[in-house]
């Protein structure tokens, strides 16, 4: 373990700005109480957030007290961040309804029961409290509109305009940080980078309203991206949930397991706890020996037995060397419909092999269907067909209903009798 919890951010690659290094390194090496926030905009987080639940984590590991804050309050509203135009709103009621999934999220991953490690908050229990003529004359007054205007979270939007409802997000958040420093000595917040203008403004209303030589700061990460260059995040097509509902364990697994080798390295610093010397000693030896992808099953498997628990990682380890092996046997038959995605194309047992081989479409004519049985190119459940004269029986069903097919070395279709 690193001496400050710092020096371990920055050997993970973690931090992209401070607002004063020194200053936060100085808190830092004593025990502080640090706060992130998170949306609830959805009813799930997603993997873009677990980066900041870990740092949560990471911080608690040296002795840190960490606020998990669930904005219920300012998700009223709906921050600009990142959108080019205005988001619609949620009901009341759906916010409560996403705020007490994401707290249900969080309460896995950090220790609540023990309040000297963590607390979970909802800025919604002050927002509401406060009146339209205190935010303007306790709040608004410490703000400068030109300074709000210089922050990228809303010069980005100028061009294609921004709601005053959108513009006081910034505010908003700003409050957050003041109620957490006054009533639970928060020091320190972080986010992600396309936070910065946000975080900074907290400072900036604390400072004007306690003075300027008040002991706070913040820092922000950097925004983790995928191979195509897009950030993981919700709105993003193929996000990766941390619901298992919405992102199956196995999914999260071929995912990361499906990274690329600059990739993996990176994102085991990222998204792991192996301590980054080992991580180092997994480089090499992936690096002498890159097609064993040593640091994408290392990292697959990290990433889900963290999110899942180790039950799940294994099973998805499981389901996907069944997968390359093919062998379907060990399956349960969930297991077997989520490896092909329920993508099922029925079939009668009793019918010519051939025919069936035509109707589920891996082969065109009988005659394609005969080159390929012959070329060895066609097996069940794992098991060449070399006969043309093959016949499909109850024998070949997987748990009394599927067949996995296999057509040459990447094509495979999960044949079911119901």
């Amino acid at each position: 373990m690193f001496k400050n919890v710092i020096d371990e951010l920055n050997a993970r690659g973690l931090i992209k700005d401070y607002s004063n290094e020194t200053q936060i390194r100085e808190l830092l090496s004593t025990p502080q109480t640090i706060y992130c926030g998170f949306d609830p905009s959805a009813n799930s987080l997603h993997i873009g957030n677990f980066i900041m639940i870990a740092t949560l984590m990471r911080f608690t590991q040296y002795g840190h007290r960490v606020i998990a804050l669930v904005g219920g309050g300012t998700g009223m509203i709906g921050d600009p961040s990142g959108k080019s135009k205005e988001r619609a709103f949620l009901t009341a009621e759906k916010v409560q309804e996403n705020v007490n999934s994401i707290k249900n999220q969080l309460s896995k991953f950090l220790d609540f029961k023990d309040s000297s490690k963590a607390i979970l908050l909802n800025n919604y229990d002050w927002l509401k409290d406060i009146s339209l003529l205190e935010y303007l004359r306790d709040y608004g007054k410490f703000i400068n509109i030109n300074y709000m205007l210089s922050k990228d979270v809303v010069a980005s939007r100028l061009a294609n305009g921004i709601s005053y409802t959108e513009f006081s997000y910034m505010l908003l958040q700003s409050i957050d940080f003041l109620k957490l420093h006054e009533k639970y000595g928060v020091s320190i917040q972080i986010g992600g980078s396309d936070q910065w203008g946000n975080l900074t403004s907290g400072l900036e209303l604390i400072r004007k309203i306690k003075g300027d030589e008040e002991k706070v700061g913040c820092m922000v990460l950097h925004l983790i991206t995928r191979s195509d260059g897009k950030k993981f995040g919700k709105s993003e097509e193929g996000a990766l949930y941390l619901d298992e509902k919405l992102t199956s364990p196995y999914k999260l697994y071929q995912f990361f397991l499906n990274s690329t080798d600059e990739d993996a390295v990176h994102y085991l610093k990222v998204f792991t706890f192996v301590p980054v010397e080992e991580i180092n000693e997994i480089e090499k030896e992936h690096l002498a020996n890159l097609g064993q992808r040593i640091a994408q099953k290392r990292l697959a498997y990290e990433v889900t037995k963290i999110i899942h628990g180790e039950e799940k990682a294994n099973e998805a380890v499981k389901m996907s060397e069944a997968f390359f092996k093919n062998e379907f046997e060990s399956l349960s038959k969930e297991n077997i419909l989520e490896l092909f995605n329920n993508s099922i194309r029925k079939i009668d047992v009793s019918n010519n092999f051939m025919d069936t081989l035509i109707e589920v479409g891996a082969c065109k004519s009988k005659r394609e269907a005969r080159e390929l049985i012959s070329g060895n190119s066609i097996s069940l459940n794992g098991n060449k067909i070399t006969d043309i004269d093959y016949k499909l029986s109850d024998l070949n069903l997987l748990h009394d209903q599927f067949i996995v097919l296999k057509k040459g070395k990447k094509n495979f279709y999960l044949l079911s009798t119901k």
